[in-house]
């Protein structure tokens, strides 16, 4: 995946946003793939919520393909996941000091927490099943090391759930040997049904 999206640099007026989405339980709404479809429109909501504090808000969202990915640790006899990657586009970082960049970076976490509650997500073990997932991987070229947030997301170029969405977003093909399987064709997002 071309290191491009993410390595921008600072006050760049196209800065760019990712969130990792993944879930392989059940929520209040149905299986994986009807959680994501849910999650959704209140996610893009969220987002543009968070944004009216920035210069400028989003100005655009891509969202991946849906994929079904093999879990990564966490343990054994867990279903597959269900994953896709969010880009948003147009979010000027332009908050003057990293410091504050942070902040507003948190306050996102915070946001994408709360949406994660409300799907039923709990935090027991570290890679357990989940009903949703809900991972900030980067934020223009903001480095943030903090005990809540680490951005850029320190795995998220050694994740093939990460991966190949993004490379679909690009118009590439997943890397060789990339244990991710699209659903297209199958029920997912209203665009992928065709």
């Amino acid at each position: 995946m071309p290191a491009s999206l993410a390595d921008q640099p600072r006050g760049s007026e196209a800065a760019t946003l990712a969130i990792a989405l993944g879930a392989n339980l059940p929520s209040r709404c149905g299986g994986p793939i009807a959680t994501l479809i849910a999650v959704r429109p209140l996610l893009e909501a969220s987002l543009r919520q968070w944004g009216q504090g920035l210069s400028s808000g989003p100005t655009g969202f891509r969202w991946s393909p849906l994929f079904e990915t093999e879990p990564v640790g966490g343990p054994p006899g867990q279903p597959p996941y269900i994953n896709a990657v969010l880009v948003v586009d147009g979010l000027v970082a332009g908050l003057g000091a990293d410091g504050a960049r942070a902040a507003a970076a948190e306050d996102l976490l915070e946001q994408l927490q709360a949406l994660e509650h409300d799907f039923g997500r709990e935090r027991q073990a570290r890679w357990a099943p989940r009903s949703i997932d809900l991972d900030l991987l980067w934020w223009g070229d903001l480095s943030c090391h903090t005990p809540r947030l680490q951005l850029p997301h320190p795995l998220w170029r050694q994740r093939d759930f990460v991966l190949a969405p993004l490379a679909a977003l690009a118009g590439l093909a997943p890397e060789p040997g990339c244990a991710v399987i699209a659903l297209a064709g199958r029920p997912g997002w209203p665009e992928q049904l065709g």
